[in-house]
């Protein structure tokens, strides 16, 4: 296709170029003609995500801190509702209430590869993720799923 053309004097395509990630929300999104004028300024998908600002709220940052945080202290993979819980715990809310400010944050921490985000132990593309996810070390990629069977000796 003709948008992937290579430029001689960056190395990048054009197609790369036309993607950023959302300040706001961690999504993908790509160039639109309206923003053909400003789109080095572009730093948020929607309008929403620009009225709510870069971790303008507290509990986003506190959320992103409290993954991090499970998945230093774990040696596998942690689910998004495990950091819900916790903050939603120390601030007297509903853990479910926070469960998409919680998947914003991981995919914020997956932009900047501080966290892999997993589907079926296989790493995904965040911004395209529907349905139950894990988040896990970006070294670690694979989650470790061992069974523990006793044996019939015991």
């Amino acid at each position: 296709m003709g948008r992937r053309r290579e430029k001689a004097e960056t190395g990048s395509t054009d197609l790369e170029q036309r993607v950023k990630t959302c300040a706001a929300c961690g999504r993908d999104f790509e160039w639109r003609r309206k923003w053909a004028r400003c789109w080095a300024q572009v730093r948020y998908c929607s309008d929403r995500c620009r009225g709510r600002g870069a971790g303008s709220r507290k509990v986003d940052a506190e959320l992103e801190t409290e993954i991090l945080e499970l998945l230093s202290a774990r040696n596998g993979s942690i689910c998004p509702s495990e950091a819900a819980r916790k903050v939603a715990e120390r601030r007297g809310l509903e853990w479910r209430d926070l469960m998409e400010a919680t998947r914003s944050a991981a995919r914020r921490l997956a932009a900047r590869a501080q966290v892999t985000v997993l589907q079926r132990g296989r790493p995904v593309d965040p911004s395209a993720a529907r349905g139950p996810i894990r988040l896990a070390a970006p070294e670690t990629g694979r989650t470790s799923r061992t069974s523990t069977r006793r044996s019939r000796d015991e």
